[in-house]
């Protein structure tokens, strides 16, 4: 039997392995994305200077959402992001999906932001 504590390891395991080839700059920073299971967060991180340069998520009052674990949420959450990279002049971002699988609502996240204006 798998425990929740070892799917987390898991997805830990697979966030640093693809934390070894994708690194956000200035110029393009990176896209990342944690799931909980009441809430997701998307911020843009520069690596090189380790600073966030925009963030959003279901807990943001701009939102005011009844459900915050649903598919609706996340991309209310990844357009969001996508609009205040843009008010900060950010086109281009590296997408990191934090080990989760590009499915479901780190999927509707990121087709939300790509529509909004961001490439990746």
């Amino acid at each position: 039997m798998i425990t929740k504590q070892d799917k987390n390891a898991v997805r830990r395991k697979r966030h640093i392995r693809v934390r070894s080839r994708v690194s956000g700059t200035a110029a393009r920073p990176r896209l990342n994305v944690f799931r909980s299971n009441k809430h997701i967060y998307a911020q843009l991180i520069d690596d090189v200077n380790s600073v966030t340069l925009a963030s959003a998520s279901t807990m943001d009052k701009e939102l005011n959402l009844e459900a915050a674990g649903n598919v609706d949420a996340a991309q209310k959450v990844g357009e969001l992001v996508a609009k205040r990279a843009i008010e900060k002049g950010i086109k281009a971002v590296v997408f990191d999906r934090g080990g989760y699988l590009y499915h479901g609502r780190v999927k509707a996240l990121a087709e939300a932001a790509r529509e909004a204006g961001l490439e990746f």
